[in-house]
Formats: C-alpha cells, structure tokens, sequence
C-alpha cells in the first residue's frame, strides 16, 4: 500500500484506516527499499498560491497575532519584500501557562482583514477540532503544529475540511511518523496536505532544535506532497535563517516557513527567534537572486 504516497508493505486484519473506520487493526507497517514512482505531484492550493510546482514559495509573518497594529505593520512588511503568504499564531500552544496564549478567534479575525488589505492569503495554526468550525470561514489553510501531530481526533477533522492543511512534523517523530499522521487526513478525502519539516530533538543544545534537511528531501522524494522548512522554529537562531533558507531552496524544496516581527525587541512570543525587518530584507533578497540561478520563480 502506499502512505501518503510512500509504499509500505502491509499486514492487517481489516481495513481500519484505508476505509476511515473505527475498527480495530492489527498492522505492521515497514518501509519498502524503493519509493514509488510518483507521475504527478500533488498541487497545493492555499487560494491562488500553488505549493508543489515550480514556484518557491514564502510564508511569513509573526509568531503570535499580538495587537491589529502590529499584525497590519507585519503583513505590509513581508508583502513588501515578496512573501505570498501571511502566517500568524492567534491560538499558541505554549510549553509554560503562564505565557502568552494568543488572542484566539479575535486574533484570526484581525489577521484576516491584515492578509486582505496585502492581497495575501493567510495561514494559522488550529490547537483543537473544537475550533475549527469558528475558524473554517475565515482562514485559507490550516496549521498543525509540532506538539499536535499526533492528535488523530484533530487530523481526523482537518481531513473533513476541504482547507489545506500544513502539517509539521513532531519534534520526536520519524518520517513514517509524520507520514502516518499526514494520511489521517488524506483518507478523510482532503488531499490538500502539505507536509513542513521544523527541527527535531537531538543531544545538541547549541540550536533550539536541529533541522534534517535530508529528512525533509527524503520525504519529498518518497512522496507526492509539498515539502517545505520551517528554520526559525529549528534554529531558534535569526542569523543562521536567510542560509537555511538558501539550502532550502538550493535542495529542491517547496518552500519555507519564517517568523518575522516588525519589532523583535517587543515581541510577545519567541522573541529570540524572529527575523528583524533587515534580516528578514537581506533574506529575501538572496533567495531572488538564488531563484535566478535556479530558475524558479520566486514571485
């Protein structure tokens, strides 16, 4: 059988997840030597924004939706320098309760009218399929983020909705894992999945995580989906994204995901870790001149 487009070998006692029933199944589930071979790859569309083409695509924008003035002065600063994304967190998942938990429903609401005024579509992450039914009007896709991936009741949901989803890979999951969790999703009968690579847990604590790049070529080799990085969650470290993002694209991958705040300084949620407006400038303006060499389009 193939999982999210990657063949595995199958044994079972009935056919629980292919039929997107609750029975139960016994499995035993291992990767094949030899990935499919893929005729077409699958074609994410996040409105008019194609993931999965040519086209390297840019998702930007803060980490937490914090105030309208600051999301608005957000959405116009990566307009501006040629994201095609707006990307915000107005649900947060944060590790401490006593931080700042996002400004929910409200939060996504301002970020739509901020994403309209720049002509972009807009991404957020839901933390419960609870809320996605106050969400599924107003956003363009769907994020679900590192610490939900294994939540199957939310996968299940996401896979009712014909929105895109954008799935990071947990910070301790395998890449059979990751791909697993993306097929809770497509055997629901969306297939609008995009599959994003965040960093993963390792001895070293010289970065917040530890980015496998060859991870993320590995999953878009063995699959049909869209694969894109996400290095500011995996580094923890502004300075070494705009080179992390050259990889990125240098590798073949779809496209990248990065947080960036008009005002680092005052930020409210991962401060450390957000690009400043230079930064964020000298960024983008590599990656059009690595487009260039590469020949894809990066506007």
């Amino acid at each position: 059988m193939q999982i999210a487009g990657l063949s595995f070998t199958t044994t079972h006692t009935d056919t629980a997840l292919r039929s997107n029933t609750s029975a139960p199944a016994e499995r035993r589930i291992t990767p094949t030597t030899k990935g499919p071979d893929i005729l077409a790859r699958t074609r994410v569309y996040i409105r008019d924004i194609e993931l999965g083409g040519n086209r390297f695509v840019v998702i930007a924008g803060p980490c937490a939706i914090e105030s309208e003035t600051q999301i608005h002065d957000a959405a116009a600063l990566v307009a501006a320098h040629g994201a095609h994304i707006l990307r915000g967190g107005a649900f947060k998942a944060r590790t401490s309760p006593y931080t700042f938990q996002g400004l929910g429903l409200d939060g996504v609401k301002l970020m739509r009218e901020a994403a309209d005024r720049q002509h972009m579509p807009m991404i957020t992450e839901v933390l419960s399929e609870r809320d996605i039914e106050g969400m599924v009007d107003i956003v363009d896709a769907f994020q679900v983020g590192s610490r939900n991936m294994d939540n199957t009741a939310l996968l299940k949901e996401l896979g009712q909705t014909k929105k895109p989803v954008l799935l990071k890979r947990g910070f301790a999951a395998t890449i059979k894992e990751w791909l697993l969790a993306a097929e809770y999703i497509i055997v629901g009968g969306n297939d609008q999945v995009v599959l994003c690579e965040r960093g993963i847990r390792t001895f070293s604590n010289e970065t917040r995580f530890t980015l496998d790049l060859a991870g993320a070529v590995l999953a878009r080799q063995q699959t049909h989906l869209p694969v894109i990085v996400d290095p500011s969650h995996a580094t923890g470290n502004p300075s070494l994204i705009p080179a992390l993002a050259a990889a990125t694209m240098a590798a073949g991958l779809d496209g990248l995901m990065v947080e960036v705040h008009p005002d680092p300084t005052v930020a409210l949620s991962d401060a450390d870790q957000a690009l400043s407006p230079e930064l964020y400038r000298g960024m983008m303006e590599q990656l059009h001149l690595l487009a260039t060499v590469m020949g894809r389009p990066l506007t």
